[in-house]
């Protein structure tokens, strides 16, 4: 009955096995991709006196407009060419892109030129027989029907976006290294010159003393009180030298160079308090941190990645099916190869079926879903770091400029007191132990104001970086 059927008809049931094999190609098990929600409040608890609603996001800021001193501008340039943390983090995308790459090729077959020559004993025992091939070849070509290499592919492309997101993160903590390096090395100096003064002051003291011992005006006590914080303020000057020196080396470290000459002759005139201001910056909402920072993305990226496992691990449930084809010449004499007559082919398609496997396709899928959970949790710690990092550089910001103006007032009554009380002794009205008291007080709540400077223009480098500021794709298209 069948040969009666119109060619058309006999043309549709031949094609109807390739057409279902086509759909089964369209399969994939990956699971959707849903984002969890941000396990964060919807706003920061302080956001601060003095913030900005309609200035530019930090990441949105280039670090050459945002710190604009000149000589950290030359450090922040050499950093990003020398640093080697960051030039690992830039290999490290390569070798993820050509990984992935290597996984995107095993959906195609791989054609092989073959070539071969066989010498064995005839059959009938007399005497060898020769057989020479040569040709093109398929071997062992998976046909992804049930998307397991599909789902592979798109789990080695979340691996190198998410490595992509690593080097954006790596640029943004080495600016804000190399930024906060900077700005310690200021302070540094600046300690270094409030004791070399101390010390002078001291010094002369131990002077004075010894004078007015000689002459019966003090006592040998007020000599010895003299000299022991002359000692002291010797001790803390050996210890910031060696404090600014090993800060050097750590900045050296960033830069993957030392400082250039001009930049460190440039340090012992530098004052915290003359530095490059910086931009106030807005802080947006907390969700605005999902797309602004790396980090985060990448651990989303991380997340659709372990999507990309289960659909492979649920593939493997289902038959593989590969192919082993060649096509080519086939003759028992060298020279008869690629004559008329000698071309032959061979197609091989195996199916292979899982039906006893001891629970490893199973242990495989559970495996894959516990390690979306733990990529799940990741990500959602990584939100919850990035809301508690910016909410405490906002608290900072909120108070250390309240805290300065409170030191620097506190400089200056200890100032004042400490010349009224050399005046005073001086004068023989106030004993030694009052001077020396205030010069201890002068002393401490000076170094306290660099230290809380410090900290202030630290903390403005910290909400910049926390933002997602320090990489942005004008920097990346001048650096390629």
């Amino acid at each position: 009955m069948h040969k009666h059927q119109p060619p058309r008809t006999r043309a549709a049931r031949a094609l109807a096995p390739l057409a279902a094999i086509a759909l089964l190609a369209g399969c994939s098990f990956i699971p959707s991709h849903e984002r969890p929600a941000a396990p964060v409040p919807q706003a920061y608890a302080q956001p601060g006196s003095e913030m900005p609603t309609t200035a530019k996001a930090a990441a949105d800021i280039d670090w050459k407009e945002y710190f604009t001193d000149p000589r950290l501008q030359t450090l922040l340039g050499i950093a990003l060419e020398n640093n080697r943390d960051l030039r690992v983090a830039m290999l490290n995308v390569e070798q993820a892109r050509a990984q992935f790459q290597i996984q995107r090729a095993n959906q195609y077959p791989t054609v092989n030129a073959i070539a071969s020559g066989t010498r064995q004993p005839k059959t009938s025992g007399d005497g060898y027989s020769n057989l020479y091939q040569a040709g093109v070849g398929i071997s062992a070509w998976e046909m992804d029907f049930f998307g397991r290499i599909a789902a592979l592919k798109e789990q080695a492309l979340a691996q190198y976006l998410a490595t992509a997101e690593a080097r954006k993160s790596a640029q943004i903590s080495l600016v804000a290294a190399v930024a906060s390096g900077w700005l310690t090395l200021m302070a540094d100096e600046e300690l270094l010159d409030i004791s070399r003064r101390t010390l002078q002051t001291r010094e002369e003291s131990v002077k004075l003393t010894r004078l007015r011992l000689e002459h019966g005006v003090s006592s040998e006590l007020d000599s010895h009180q003299a000299e022991s914080l002359a000692q002291a303020a010797r001790a803390t000057y050996a210890q910031q030298l060696r404090q600014r020196q090993l800060d050097e080396n750590a900045l050296a470290l960033l830069l993957g160079q030392s400082l250039p000459d001009a930049v460190r002759a440039s340090l012992p005139s530098s004052r915290l308090a003359d530095a490059a201001p910086m931009q106030p910056l807005p802080p947006g909402l907390p969700s605005d941190l999902l797309e602004r920072r790396p980090d985060i993305r990448q651990a989303e990226q991380m997340l659709i990645g372990a999507n990309a496992n289960i659909g492979a691990a649920r593939a493997a449930f289902f038959p593989r099916i590969a192919l082993t084809a060649q096509v080519g010449s086939v003759s028992s004499e060298l020279s008869g190869l690629f004559k008329s007559g000698s071309w032959a082919f061979s197609l091989a398609p195996q199916l292979a079926l899982p039906i006893f496997d001891a629970g490893r396709n199973q242990a495989g899928l559970e495996a894959a879903q516990a390690g979306r959970q733990i990529a799940v949790a990741q990500y959602e710690k990584s939100i919850q770091v990035a809301f508690r990092e910016v909410s405490d550089a906002l608290a900072g910001q909120a108070t250390l400029q309240q805290q300065s103006e409170a030191q620097r007032a506190q400089v200056q009554a200890d100032s004042k007191r400490l010349q009224l009380s050399d005046l005073r002794y001086r004068n023989g009205v106030a004993s030694y132990l009052d001077l020396l008291d205030a010069q201890r007080s002068l002393f401490a709540t000076e170094q306290a104001l660099v230290l809380t400077r410090l900290q202030q223009l630290q903390n403005q480098v910290t909400l910049y970086k926390v933002l997602g500021g320090g990489w942005t794709e004008a920097t990346a298209a001048t650096r390629s």
